[in-house]
């Protein structure tokens, strides 16, 4: 034996060979070995996933032909040995073995191509081994010199070329198996067709990442979600298991219930311990079903980590042979390659597997997420509603995006509960081999570290929350100033909101820095974690025995293994964490889950009986099973196609009668039956944010003149003229932009339109005005409407229809009283005509003969609608002026683009994505560059070089520790270890702890930069904004603004702060990583330019196609939400059409929609890894060649602290790469911020050298010259040329039609609006010299919208606190709030709520008297308001005024004349000019435009 072997002691040859027999056994039999275990369960996977077959090719035609060839090629040399005779067996055996092996290669090669692979990874690895093996004899036969064997000699050169031909041939890929779906797909992944070099190199997704680098990516060119990860294949996988669990569970209740009832003789405590005990066991388990429907898949994913764990450990023991090897002088150089090469390849082995299995994570981690929503949402729609009230739709939605997310990000960690203490276990039983027992010294201080960080992370939590509430008390203060911005300006109060807000800042940023302090705390453990345990270990490693020497191997290989604890050590915590979060979610999650549904047959649907539509037979009706009922007793018989009104007083259960014959309440006797289609007209109309027109479609095909008529009968033809894009205009959410009357009859044209069998309606005409239900009635619902031949069952309290009905029921109490037509029921003279006595009164006053035939004048009547047409304008004024790429503005301008955006505030963000994106793109390199040195500017300049400085000073110090430590091992070398020890632990210590202190100080500074930038950055928006002309409010949405101040400040507060401490934490490791290498092998440096390259071009690609992605992901995930809150609120809509699988499709699609951004979002950070992981591998890889070259020259300290230094540098690599990419995405807040604090301001509020006299103006002389004004730079002018003189004391009413100019001219006394032209001066002041508050503060308005801010009463009528508390009381004294007030508890400290909502519309006014008597100026300007508020506050404000500000001049901009009728003069202005002014008696014998007007009020004959 021992000579076939040979002597494997060929260590000492320079360039060794081994023994042909090693060559011949060994070497061969790996790739059989491997082939054969392998193949049983690769055929068995085949057989199992059957993709469709592939046409044979060229390509599959050599690599059968090449395999037949090397079985016919090892056959050949087994039947020359048997013909030889007398060979050793080996020479049998292996030739054999081969050729088997040859032809079951050939066979899996014909078997991958029936069964549809296109590129085989068993097959890739068996050539690759097959080649490997074969370069050794290969080498070995040319060292050979004379051949001996001409025959085996031949072969093997065939064998080996043949070897080489198929491992190339592998690398190729098939065509697609036919019948794919591939080939259908408008844009497929190519994961799918990739061969299994790309797979696992990620390099199929290049493609996208050089897309995505060369211009944004948009939502088209994402590829197509695998058919794998579609909630198609997903929610239902999930929703079997469950269901499985719940039939268990359910298995398991009946069993019980059978055993407690054998135990009746127990005594009742006993039975009810046993009863606590099983109640546990009712509920189906949730996590059961996870881990069947996803557990497989996730186990492929586990075996990867487990591979990983134990592959971490081999470099640690390499670094320890290339030191050793290092040691010893006499060992051949290729040895020190041969290891330089396995630490290379056994990283790169790493890094796919650890790549391959946080892909099966994250993958594993987006299907479950897919599911749940899926799970959630089907089960959302058949809930029942005592379930529904159990849990908000807030909570519901909360489900979804939250407990579904932490799923996600559980899966990531997951492994880790095993994964971690298997790495510790591993790496503590290396380092006792190395160290012996004094390894728990570095454990313990380890393990003390822990409590350390958790409790910093328990404060930081706590602090999170304060500014959390801070923050939100800030952002809500904003909202109210922004939304009363006009009212702070021309009160002039600005400044003391801004104190205001200033005031909660300093209270964040308080919190904000101790944050910091904690930070820097934190980090310096993070930091000095490794050094410490390194510190303590090597210390007591001495110091214990005298024996023990500190030398190269010892100390680097125990590092690079401190270095493997560290990460395990610091994740446990965080995975236990998260672990219990996803526990609580897995609760919520399961009790939704198990939630009652509604039965589907309570009603029956299938009734054949012809005479009847609707029956219900003793129908007993509950809205939950443990609630009382709420329906007694009722039976009804709707004969098919009549007309049944239900009425009675509120309460009696009209409404929960139409909800039972729906289904949706639990029935508890009877029996409903409703024959064919139903159509639902609920009392809230429910709209969906779509088109008007999807909206009335619901689903149906469009008919466009069925739909014209649909429109005709209810009435909207008039509305589509009025919304600005027809009925394609969007609908907000809940139908914001819709008044309340339009949406309850697009839910009737919704109805109509669909054309079911029996209609039932609840109170549908409520919301709408007299003539348009008239109108509704009799073209719709009434016996001549479109629905004549139909079921109808209405619900109303509209008593003149009823004359004109089949069958009226009136409903009392829940009981069906009296039922009949109209003359019947009035004959009885029982409920019903006590319902028509206690309406009828009522009714008198609503019913006016003329408002029924007259119902042109429809729009009108729906005061909401001129709202909602202002704010679109205001929209569309917005949209043209924001500036996107002029293309699809100047379609915008025109108004007539079909997508019109109708959003309410909350809608606003989505758009502001879009157009962020369109902004941003256009600014890539120059413009960011200046954005850094914007925050650098904010941070300070010294600041910022100080804080470089600092990090470093604290690298150098890192360095000098570890180079220390490299010189303090060379001692071991030259035997001079014992005496010094006492000196190298002090000053590695020393060093250690300057590491420390430094990183503390250098993270504090930067934080405190940081922050203080956060403060300049936010003053100067605040200060700009409050300076902003009000023209800017106007054509700004005010979300956009908000969002500057709380998404914006927030990124700018706390992202951007650890983002940039991350940052240049891993630059400056990065760095001094290369720094050491270099300084130990200088040759290194050439290495590092080309790989620098690789490293900047790989992390342009990724961060331009991540940056997308991301924001993709999140412009795409809102609508997931949005449709499910929507759909919660109209699941009884839903379910009445029979729309059910339709809006489980909608919600499926839209979870794909998302799921399609985010899963190139987790490839590309796969893609990115292997790169960035590579570039790290060959830093290993040159630091040990490189090593291995200068030999001679390097002492094994050195050699140790580079290669230990390149070990750690691939996760500094990679954590800077998406450091840079996070600090690109954050530094945008900057530049947003900084764009907002840098718009046009208007006037100086104060000008120094122009100031009025303090008690100017005495007279109160009003005059206009020639004065002109616009709205905006490049609109028409309001006021055209005014003159007039009024003299001080005069009473001067300002009348004309809408748009006539008259609310102008109170915004140019203030200047809101500068003149275009002319000039306004009071008492001989030109009011365009002097300040605005200078102004603003002598001049008195009481606004037509009274605005409050939250806060006390007192603020809200004095914030500066000028005025003593007697002169507030006789205000409200005057001002007819002095009761009110009074019987307040709180009096003057009453506090307001939100714009004044506790508070009724008429005190508010009076609010606004009170403050204007307070500041009692010369000059009164009164906007009346609009609409009367109510006729007694407003004879209260005029006999007020009239009084008190006798002597003062008073302009009043009256809507209704008769307040004018006594003033000086009345001016009344058409069309901005002046067009008659004088006193009202001349006026009107002048028998002008204002005769007509008070003619019209009926003030003059």
């Amino acid at each position: 034996d021992r000579e076939y072997y040979g002597n494997l002691e060929f260590l000492n040859i320079h360039w060794p060979d081994l023994p042909e027999c090693f060559q011949l056994s060994v070497l061969s039999w790996v790739q059989c070995i491997y082939l054969w275990a392998v193949s049983p369960i690769y055929i068995f996977c085949l057989k199992k996933n059957k993709k469709g077959y592939i046409m044979m090719s060229l390509l599959n035609r050599f690599k059968t032909a090449f395999g037949l060839l090397l079985w016919i090629v090892c056959w050949t040399d087994l039947f020359y040995t048997l013909h030889e005779g007398n060979q050793p067996p080996i020479y049998y055996v292996t030739p054999l073995v081969l050729g088997m092996t040859m032809l079951l290669a050939t066979f899996l090669i014909q078997f991958e191509r029936l069964r549809g692979v296109q590129s085989s990874g068993v097959l890739f690895i068996f050539w690759l081994l097959c080649l490997l093996c074969a370069t050794v004899p290969f080498r070995s036969k040319i060292l050979q010199g004379e051949v001996t064997d001409k025959l085996r000699f031949t072969t093997f050169y065939f064998y080996f070329s043949m070897v080489v031909c198929e491992f190339i041939l592998c690398c190729f890929n098939e065509k697609p198996p036919l019948f794919s779906n591939v080939v259908t797909d408008p844009n497929p992944c190519p994961e799918a067709t990739a061969g299994f070099l790309s797979k696992i190199t990620f390099w199929w997704f290049t493609s996208m990442a050089v897309k995505g680098y060369k211009m944004p990516l948009e939502a088209k060119d994402l590829w197509s979600l695998n058919k794998r990860d579609s909630s198609k294949v997903m929610v239902p996988r999930l929703l079997n298991e469950w269901e499985k669990e719940e039939a268990k569970a359910k298995l398991r209740y009946v069993k019980f219930k059978s055993f407690e009832l054998r135990f009746i003789s127990f005594s009742p405590e006993e039975v009810e311990v046993l009863l606590s005990s099983k109640k546990v066991a009712h509920q189906p388990s949730f996590l059961r079903a996870l881990i069947k429907a996803f557990g497989p898949y996730f186990l492929i994913g586990s075996g990867y980590k487990l591979l990983q764990d134990i592959i971490t450990f081999v470099n640690p023991q390499l670094l320890k042979m290339l030191i050793s090897f290092i040691k010893a002088k006499d060992v051949p150089n290729w040895w020190g390659y041969t290891l330089a090469c396995l630490m290379f390849f056994t990283a790169l082995l790493q890094t796919l597997i650890l790549h391959h299995h946080f892909q099966y994570c994250f993958v594993t981690g987006m299907n479950v997420r897919s599911a749940v929503i899926g799970a959630i949402y089907r089960k959302a729609l058949v809930i029942t509603n005592a379930a529904k009230r159990s849990s908000t739709v807030g909570e519901i939605v909360n489900l979804m995006s939250v407990d579904a997310q932490r799923f996600m990000d559980l899966t990531t960690f997951l492994n880790m509960l095993w994964s971690a203490p298997l790495q510790i276990m591993l790496a503590l039983y290396f380092l006792w081999q190395i160290l012996g027992p004094s390894v728990f010294a570095g454990v313990a201080v380890m393990i003390l570290l822990i409590p350390f960080n958790a409790f910093i992370a328990m404060k930081t939590r706590a602090y999170q929350v304060e500014q959390m509430q801070h923050k939100d008390a800030r952002i809500k203060l904003m909202n109210e100033i922004l939304n009363g911005i006009k009212v702070l300006k021309l009160y002039a109060w600005e400044n003391s909101f801004k104190q205001k807000v200033l005031a909660i800042r300093q209270k964040e940023l308080i919190v904000l820095r101790k944050t910091a302090y904690l930070g820097a705390l934190s980090t310096m453990a993070w930091t000095s974690a490794p050094f410490l345990v390194a510190l303590t270990t090597f210390a007591v490693y001495v110091t214990v025995d005298k024996k023990n020497i500190l030398d190269a191997e010892t100390a680097f290989v125990s590092i690079s293994l401190f270095n493997i604890l560290r990460f395990p050590l610091n994740m446990l915590p965080q995975v236990i964490s998260s672990l219990v979060q996803a526990s609580v979610s897995l609760k919520r999650v399961q009790n939704f889950l198990s939630h009652d549904e509604l039965d589907p047959d309570s009603v029956n649907r299938n009734n054949t009986s012809t005479e009847f539509a609707v029956t219900v037979v003793n129908g007993k009706f509950t809205w939950g099973k443990d609630d009382a009922p709420v329906l007694h007793n009722i039976n009804v018989m709707v004969p098919q196609g009549s007309l049944l009104a239900v009425v009675g007083h509120v309460g009696c259960g009209k409404s929960s009668l139409i909800s039972a014959l729906l289904g949706d309440m639990e029935k508890v006797e009877g029996e409903v039956s409703v024959r064919g289609s139903v159509a639902y007209v609920p009392q809230q109309a429910w709209i969906q944010n779509a088109t008007l027109r999807d909206n009335i479609l619901f689903g149906n095909p469009y008919n466009e003149q069925k739909y014209n008529s649909v429109l005709e009968a209810c009435a909207l033809t008039p509305d589509l003229q009025v919304l600005p894009g027809g009925d394609m205009t969007e609908i907000g959410e809940k139908g914001i932009n819709l008044s309340g009357g339009q949406r309850q009859r697009v839910s009737l044209a919704r109805a109509l339109y669909n054309d079911a069998d029996v209609y039932l309606l609840d109170d549908p005409l409520s919301a709408v005005d007299a003539h348009v239900s008239k109108h509704i009635f009799d073209n719709l619902i009434g016996p001549e409407g479109a629905l004549k031949g139909k079921t109808r069952i209405l619900v109303t309290h509209g008593i003149s229809f009823l004359p004109q009905v089949d069958n009226i029921m009136v409903m009392v109490d829940g009981r069906v009283s009296e039922m009949g037509s109209y003359q019947d029921l009035l004959k009885q003279n029982g409920a019903f005509a006590e319902f028509l006595r206690n309406y009828i009164i009522e009714d008198d006053e609503l019913f006016p003969d003329d408002a029924l035939s007259n119902h042109t004048d429809m729009v009108d009547s729906e005061p909401m609608i001129n709202e909602a047409k202002r704010s679109f304008i205001r929209q569309m004024s917005i949209m043209s002026a924001d500036g996107e790429n002029p293309r699809s503005r100047s379609v915008r301008r025109h108004g007539c683009s079909q997508r019109k955006h109708s959003e309410s505030q909350d809608k606003k963000k989505p758009r502001e994505m879009e157009k962020l994106i369109q902004a941003e793109t256009a600014e890539t390199g120059q413009v960011k560059g200046k954005v850094y040195l914007e925050y650098v500017k904010a941070v300070g300049p010294l600041l910022s070089v100080v804080i470089c400085f600092l990090y470093g000073c604290q690298s150098a110090a890192a360095i000098g520790t570890n180079i220390w430590l490299s010189e303090w091992t060379n001692d071991a070398v030259t035997n001079s270890t014992t005496e010094n020890v006492q000196m190298r632990v002090g000053v590695y210590a020393a060093l250690g702890f300057a590491q420390g202190i430094l990183i503390m100080i250098a993270s504090f500074t930067l934080a405190m930069g940081n922050i203080g930038a956060a403060k300049k950055l936010h003053v100067n928006l605040l200060t700009n904004k409050f300076h902003t002309p009000q023209s800017f409010f106007d054509t700004t949405p005010i979300g956009r603004i908000i969002n500057r101040f709380s998404k914006d400040i927030y990124v700018i507060d706390e992202a951007l702060p650890s983002t940039v401490l991350m940052f240049l934490g891993t630059f400056f490791v990065s760095l001094s990583t290369i720094l050491v290498i270099v300084s130990s092998t200088p040759i290194f440096a050439v290495v590092i330019v080309p790989l620098a390259v690789i490293y900047v071009f790989v992390q342009r690609f990724y961060v331009a196609t991540s940056r997308q992605l991301k924001r993709l992901e999140s412009v795409s995930r809102s609508p997931i939400y949005s449709h499910f809150s929507e759909t919660i609120t109209g699941c009884s809509v839903i379910r009445a059409y029979g729309r059910h699988s339709a809006f489980v499709l909608m919600s499926d699609m839209k979870v794909d929609e998302n799921q399609k951004s985010y899963y190139p979002g987790i490839v590309s950070n796969r893609w990115l890894g292997v790169r960035i992981e590579f570039i790290g591998n060959c830093i290993v890889l040159f630091a040990g060649l490189f090593a291995v070259t200068g030999k001679d020259s390097l002492s094994p300290g050195l050699v140790g602290l580079s290669v230990s230094y390149a070990l750690q540098v691939t996760m500094s690599l990679n954590w800077m790469v998406r450091m840079t990419s996070e600090l690109e995405n954050n530094i945008v807040a900057v530049e947003r911020v900084k764009e907002y604090s840098e718009t046009k301001t208007e006037a100086p509020w104060e000008v120094e050298d122009k100031k009025p006299p303090p008690e100017w103006p005495m007279q109160g002389n009003v005059e206009f010259n020639d004065y002109s004004v616009r709205y905006r730079e490049g609109l028409d002018l309001v006021l055209k040329d005014i003159t007039l003189k009024v003299k001080g004391g005069e009473k001067i009413g300002i009348v004309g039609r809408t748009g006539a100019g008259k609310s102008s001219m109170t915004l140019c006394l203030f200047r809101l609006l500068e003149a275009a032209g002319g000039e306004i001066t009071i008492d001989n002041v030109k009011i365009s010299e002097i300040g605005l508050h200078d102004l603003r503060s002598k001049l008195t308005i009481i606004p037509q919208e009274p605005v409050l801010f939250s806060g006390t009463l007192r603020m809200n009528l004095d914030p500066f606190e000028k005025y003593s508390d007697e002169e507030v009381w006789k205000a409200l004294e005057h001002s007819h709030l002095h009761k009110f007030v009074s019987n307040q508890a709180a009096k003057l400290d009453l506090e307001c709520s939100e714009g004044g909502e506790n508070l009724s519309v008429g005190q508010r006014q009076l609010v606004c008297l009170a403050r204007a008597l307070l500041r009692k100026t010369r000059i009164l300007i009164l906007d009346e308001a609009t609409a009367a508020i109510d006729l007694e506050t407003d004879d209260l404000i005029q006999s007020t005024i009239r009084t008190q500000f006798e002597d003062c001049t008073v302009f009043t901009i009256a809507h209704r004349l008769n307040t004018i009728m006594d003033y000086t003069r009345v001016l009344v202005l058409d069309k901005g000019r002046i067009a008659e002014f004088d006193t009202p008696t001349n006026l009107i014998s002048k028998r002008g435009i204002f005769y007509g007007m008070a003619k019209d009020a009926g003030l003059a004959q």
